[in-house]
């Protein structure tokens, strides 16, 4: 073998061993928390409710362990177990794996493991594994208690040290006020300046903006006197329309709206004949102003 072909030989075994070498990647998934109970909730957790806390339960496979699935924890760690022995299980991370549902199902894995008082700071790279789906008790409902600040963070036990008040406060300072609406699902009142209404919708996506756009052209888009709905974003596959609301409204003024806006959504999704020029430029604007989050 000459020169030429030994450089070669090497150099395709080294790039075969490299190859063998490198992690797999986990595949990509559009809809992670699809088949969890509440996915819609899920999703909201993770891009629009800012402080926010719920109770699942693990699979007696994977030991049957109560777990809190928190929003967001301090700098952004992906859980944490509390000196009281509580695990905590944080939805608004770094972790980008391309599959959302198996970031968190490492994360609470890798968490049941740590001694208590230890944060879990990385899930490092990951590779194919248990997904949510997998790890959870299907039959536990997914129902998220809401919070004004990150006093969750702490066990009711812990000794409060002016230094860990001054953490919580100071994280807390940046929480946009957030509510839930009674009697609809996933259904989020916030103030920013002004008040919005932010609905994480179960239904597939495209159908989704076909109904409002049908609303829209026929001046039925509006939650009600006041309000006027501004666009959507997407995110894990599901599609969350916001509307502005009349200056001043509070959540518990929502309920009646949400419920009337979900019939004339729900009678719109039933719609089956193709969109009319009207509602087609409808659609085209939703689409031109939405955004797609991770």
């Amino acid at each position: 073998m000459g020169k030429k072909s030994r450089q070669r030989a090497a150099i395709n075994e080294k790039r075969s061993t490299e190859k063998r070498q490198r992690p797999a990647e986990v595949p990509f998934v559009e809809r992670p928390f699809e088949g969890l109970p509440g996915e819609t909730d899920w999703v909201a957790m993770r891009e629009v409710v800012p402080a926010a806390t719920a109770r699942v339960r693990t699979t007696p496979e994977y030991g049957a362990r109560d777990v809190t699935i928190v929003s967001m924890l301090p700098e952004v760690w992906p859980a944490l177990h509390r000196e009281d022995g509580e695990v905590l299980v944080a939805l608004q991370t770094a972790a980008k794996s391309g599959d959302a549902s198996r970031d968190v199902a490492a994360a609470l894995l890798a968490a049941l493991e740590l001694e208590p008082g230890q944060p879990l700071t990385t899930v490092g790279i990951l590779e194919p594994g248990p997904r949510l789906q997998d790890v959870l008790d299907l039959d536990v409902p997914f129902e998220p208690v809401l919070h004004e600040n990150f006093a969750f963070w702490l066990s009711s036990t812990a000794e409060r040290t002016p230094e860990m008040e001054a953490a919580i406060e100071e994280s807390s300072g940046g929480i946009v006020p957030t509510a839930q609406v009674e009697g609809v699902t996933s259904a989020y009142w916030c103030r920013m300046g002004r008040e919005f209404l932010r609905w994480a919708r179960p239904e597939a996506q495209e159908d989704v903006l076909d109904a409002i756009a049908r609303l829209h052209a026929r001046r039925e888009s509006a939650l009600d006197e006041g309000s006027r709905f501004v666009g959507a974003f997407r995110s894990c596959g599901i599609l969350v329309p916001v509307w502005e609301l009349a200056p001043g409204t509070e959540a518990d003024e929502l309920a009646g709206p949400c419920a009337q806006m979900d019939a004339r959504l729900t009678a719109a999704l039933a719609e089956t004949e193709p969109l009319d020029a009207e509602a087609r430029r409808a659609r085209a604007g939703i689409v031109s102003r939405q955004v797609t989050l991770r």
